[in-house]
């Protein structure tokens, strides 16, 4: 897979800046956050609701990788797709660039695991959360072996 089929936009603010004036590698995870959350509620018609409901889902892992730098004032498009959906987890990444040159600024992915919050254990993911994404996607994932039975 290799489009980008939704962008979530931020400009750099001054809070985001360390004293050196370039954004301090520590926001980028927000603005991978942020751009997850726009990606749920926009591409998946996701509500608050579900984000906060006994069943969501967790992050497990993040990276990124920084590639040049964003300055203050900077407008930033943060590209997202699912890139995989396994059993229980799926596979976010992402592209920061710089909108005036579409210099790539980060690039990185994060595991989310669904999870059930009252039985603090993790669940398969919903097939409904499947189908939402390979609608928005344009693809089919791969459908897991299932979960062997005791």
């Amino acid at each position: 897979m290799s489009a980008y089929h939704y962008a979530a936009k931020i400009e750099v603010q001054f809070r985001d800046c360390d004293p050196l004036g370039h954004v301090n590698n520590a926001v980028y995870i927000t603005y991978f956050e942020i751009a997850r959350f726009a990606y749920c509620r926009d591409a998946l018609s996701f509500t608050a609701e579900d984000a906060l409901g006994s069943e969501s889902f967790i992050m497990a892992r993040v990276e990124c990788n920084f590639r040049s730098q964003a300055r203050l004032g900077d407008r930033l498009a943060v590209r997202i797709r699912v890139s995989g959906i396994s059993r229980s987890s799926f596979t976010f990444e992402y592209e920061i660039v710089q909108e005036a040159d579409g210099r790539v600024v980060a690039d990185g992915k994060s595991v989310q695991v669904t999870f059930d919050y009252t039985a603090q254990r993790s669940i398969p993911v919903p097939e409904s959360f499947r189908a939402k994404v390979e609608r928005f996607e344009q693809t089919t994932f791969a459908r897991p072996a299932p979960a062997p039975t005791a």
